[in-house]
């Protein structure tokens, strides 16, 4: 049986205002013991609902993913606490398996769905609990919540899921059309050197503390060993073993991992699910969202914004800012934490909310001056909208053909040659560098957000002279002409290629892009990055089970990219650009058919797309123009 060590702390706050504050100590099913902070308004408090957040990063340290909050940014857990605890909910924060106090060895996501369930059916027996549990939690901690309801938690009364909860990570988060997301070996590093093991021992900290890590990307693939995670092996093999699963297997039908092999386990639970334009869980919240509110009476929830990762108190992304309205704080609600107590009112509280939030929150991007803010970020502007589905309802399917000249266009106004086709030379050797994008927890590396697709000194592998990507031989150009009208573009972006290369494997990918015109404030215009996506080709009919490329051979592949929600003005152009790389967010493909972590060599491809109306993309627009477009 768990075991309370400490007694009722008071914590005071700033403005005379306190909460309380014990510890507690949860022996889970194996008997590693888990330890936890509850926070309430008094000591030994009558029961209540209880909402629980499980986390990696240490359950008393501030993140800036709480937002701003009572003049802190990023607030002390306690503050966050106590707009709760005022409210008459008890908080509990708690240390995954093997990270801050808590017992154990940590393997990334993996011991979630138990440790997650054994907790939740713990607290609601505790005398200050009603026997209703919800969750919330930002990225990992979003991730904990749809693990532990993939194991059914009797008790789990509502979960918000903020930027997290893997629909499935193998399609987004850890992998991504067969790709695999190097955040997770940027990620892997920071919490390493933080971890108990590494923080006292003063030589193994020394040791990290030494490695250049942005060294360690050029010698990509890692292998065992031959990593700057060789001094701490439980993290270079959890890393590992997600980049040598290359295959949808077993592994990845893990409960912690796979919610959508486990919808029907899921508690029928009110559930919320949040994410922005430039995080790498766009699609796990669209299809969280979308499964759980068919497949459950209780509602589901949706909002997507135009931030970052948890970077919902600003209004810019990278180099773009968004206007006022971007925010979280102001326009959805007070602030972060007023807008998940008033949600969680409305399914936890006594009497519950009279007007819901609508199912559907989502900004739409664009509509600005074009200008340079004072901070010297585009203008790109934007205003929320809502829906009671995702795509919008009002939303039907583009389709833009491309064309070997670089044109986008529909199928009536194309008149390409039947058998044309563009053709280059893929060198892994020399990959087409990141800038921006759906990235986070990649530092020093690479960095999220919306950016001029024109590199600079701030990217990592940018080399002189410095010059756009769409100058580079190994990037196809396809765009429109200026636009005569508005065009909104609201949900899934895919790109139907007809392609064929000189390699047994090879890497294809997209990137959809807003080019702002040339104005006085940007002279060459401003290529802005929307979304992005790729597809290893080995595993271009299954994830399951790949195939080796018939070099020569023509196939059709389908490359998927996360859904965005943008106004392309007039005088605009729409732009898809594609290759075969974007490193570091994405490894890259040798070209060999060999391992995809651990292959020693690399070879370059000749990739052909061929056009002739064999090769189209594929874009959600809302139709009629969407109203309240910002002057």
């Amino acid at each position: 049986m768990p075991v309370i060590d400490d007694e009722w702390q008071r914590v005071p706050l700033p403005g005379g205002r306190a909460c309380w504050r014990r510890v507690l100590r949860t022996t889970v099913r194996d008997g590693v013991v888990l330890v936890a902070d509850v926070y309430a308004d008094r000591p030994e408090p009558a029961p209540g609902p209880v909402i629980l957040e499980r986390t990696p990063y240490g359950r008393r340290a501030a993140r800036t993913s709480d937002g701003a909050l009572g003049g802190e940014n990023p607030p002390a857990p306690e503050t966050v606490a106590e707009v709760f605890t005022r409210g008459g909910y008890r908080i509990v924060r708690q240390d995954c398996r093997g990270r801050g106090d808590s017992e154990g060895t940590f393997v990334k996501y993996l011991n979630e769905a138990t440790d997650g369930y054994d907790t939740v059916e713990w607290i609601a027996g505790q005398p200050w609990c009603d026997g209703r549990v919800a969750t919330m939690g930002v990225s990992y901690s979003a991730h904990a919540q749809a693990a532990l309801a993939s194991l059914g938690a009797p008790h789990l009364a509502a979960m918000f899921l903020d930027s997290g909860g893997f629909a499935s990570a193998y399609e987004a988060g850890t992998r991504m059309g067969g790709a695999f997301e190097l955040k997770q070996a940027t990620w892997a590093f920071h919490r390493a050197k933080v971890s108990e093991t590494v923080r006292t021992d003063p030589v193994l900290r020394a040791s990290l503390e030494s490695e250049d890590l942005s060294a360690w990307f050029t010698r990509m693939p890692w292998r065992r060993g031959a990593s700057p995670l060789r001094f701490v092996p439980e993290y270079e093999d959890y890393l590992l073993e997600q980049w040598e699963n290359g295959a949808f297997g077993p592994y990845w039908q893990q409960p912690g991992i796979y919610a959508r092999g486990f919808y029907d386990d899921f508690p029928d639970v009110p559930s919320l699910h949040m994410s922005s334009w430039y995080d790498p869980y766009i699609r796990t919240a669209t299809e969280n969202f979308r499964e759980l509110g068919r497949k459950k009476h209780s509602p589901a929830y949706l909002v997507l914004g135009p931030w970052t990762h948890g970077g919902r108190s600003r209004s810019f992304a990278g180099d773009v800012d968004f206007g006022p309205q971007a925010r979280l704080d102001g326009s959805l609600a007070e602030h972060y934490a007023a807008m998940r107590l008033s949600w969680f009112d409305a399914h936890l509280g006594p009497d519950g909310m009279a007007d819901p939030p609508p199912l559907v929150r989502y900004f739409l991007m664009g509509g600005g001056s074009g200008r340079r803010t004072a901070e010297g970020r585009l203008d790109h502007g934007g205003c929320w909208h809502t829906a009671t589905s995702w795509p919008p309802e009002e939303s039907a399917n583009l389709t833009l053909v491309l064309g070997s000249a670089g044109t986008l266009a529909t199928a009536s106004d194309t008149c390409d040659a039947q058998g044309s086709f563009l053709e280059y030379d893929f060198d892994p050797r020399d990959p087409v560098p990141t800038l921006g994008g759906q990235v986070t927890s990649g530092e020093p590396v690479m960095s999220g957000g919306a950016f001029h697709q024109h590199p600079d000194d701030r990217f990592f592998g940018v080399t002189e002279p410095h010059l756009p990507l769409d100058s580079r031989p190994d990037v196809l150009v396809f765009q429109t002409p200026p636009l005569t009208e508005d065009l909104a573009v609201a949900g899934p972006v895919s790109a139907h290629l007809t392609v064929s290369s000189t390699a047994r494997d090879t890497d294809f990918t997209i990137k959809l892009i807003d080019v702002h015109p040339p104005s006085e404030d940007c002279p060459q215009g401003f290529a802005m990055n929307l979304t992005d996506g790729i597809l290893r080709c080995r595993y271009r009919d299954s994830f399951s089970d790949p195939e080796p490329m018939t070099p020569g051979e023509t196939y059709e592949v389908t490359v998927e990219a996360p859904d965005t929600a943008n106004l392309f003005l007039a005088g605009h152009r729409l732009r898809l650009d594609v290759s075969s790389s974007n490193f570091p967010r994405f490894d890259v493909n040798s070209n060999t058919g060999g391992a995809e972590a651990g292959e020693r060599r690399k070879v370059v491809a000749a990739n052909r797309v061929h056009t002739g109306g064999r090769s189209w993309l594929t874009l959600s627009v809302l139709r009629p123009k969407p109203e309240g477009r910002p002057a």
